[in-house]
């Protein structure tokens, strides 16, 4: 048994390796794909679309691993949780690397626009953000840094009221006639991905939370839906 257990946490420790080994794709797809935009370099735009297919082949590789160890090891309490935290953490890194093609792809749809220094500046600032939070993330999980990982909601505002500063930027770029109407439309979108991993960033750290702790946001809902259902039950039992 205790053989056995080894081998389960050896593989616990290389799909935790898995995860980090994603979350470093991902992380540096961020800042080369803002460059890719800022400097409309299409060929760099290109090599970004095309190493997604590195990260999804890890994705799927790490699934099936997990998946495996579920079924081969029969895991319980904390390291079932590990397991699908790591199944979780790998959806929300797969995302977040699409989303990273998705602002090289709107780099073609728009190349040639032209930035004004507001926008450049938001942009960038975005960019940083959305890497920063998806770093804290890995790093919390790594860590089992439960605290950090809670945190990680509260620090995620930083980069929503970016998101707000960019699309009125954009609208006022587009008022001044420095930028077409489907260069504003793809820069709102551009915008709205670097939320976006900014949102999976704070889902990582939820599930964190749930591997450390065992808790997650939904139980407080649930637990409400059932005080609604007892309360519903009681009143027809008095009836």
């Amino acid at each position: 048994m205790e053989e056995l257990r080894k081998s389960f946490h050896e593989e616990l420790d290389e799909i935790q390796a898995g995860i980090v080994r994603m979350a470093a794709l991902v992380s540096e797809s961020i800042p080369r794909a803002t460059e890719a935009l800022l400097e409309s370099d299409l060929k760099l735009a290109q090599e970004l679309i095309t190493a997604d297919d590195d990260l999804d082949y890890l994705s799927v590789h790490l699934e099936e691993r997990c998946h495996q160890v579920l079924a081969l090891q029969s895991p319980m309490a904390s390291d079932l949780r590990a397991l699908s935290t790591a199944l979780r953490l790998n959806a929300e890194l797969e995302r977040s690397g699409d989303l990273a093609v998705n602002i090289a792809k709107a780099t073609r749809r728009i190349y040639g626009t032209r930035y004004d220094a507001t926008l450049r500046g938001l942009l960038v600032r975005m960019s940083e953000e959305a890497c920063r939070l998806m770093r804290l993330a890995i790093d919390a999980y790594v860590d089992g840094n439960a605290g950090l990982a809670a945190a990680l909601d509260d620090i995620d505002d930083q980069l929503d009221a970016l998101n707000r500063d960019c699309v009125q930027a954009v609208f006022q770029a587009h008022n001044d006639g420095s930028i077409d109407l489907q260069a504003a439309v793809q820069l709102c979108l551009i915008s709205r991905y670097y939320e976006r991993i900014g949102d999976h960033a704070v889902n990582i750290g939820e599930r964190v939370v749930y591997m450390v702790t065992g808790w997650l946001p939904e139980y407080t809902g649930s637990a409400r839906v059932q005080v609604r259902e007892q309360g519903s039950r009681d009143e027809i039992d008095e009836e």
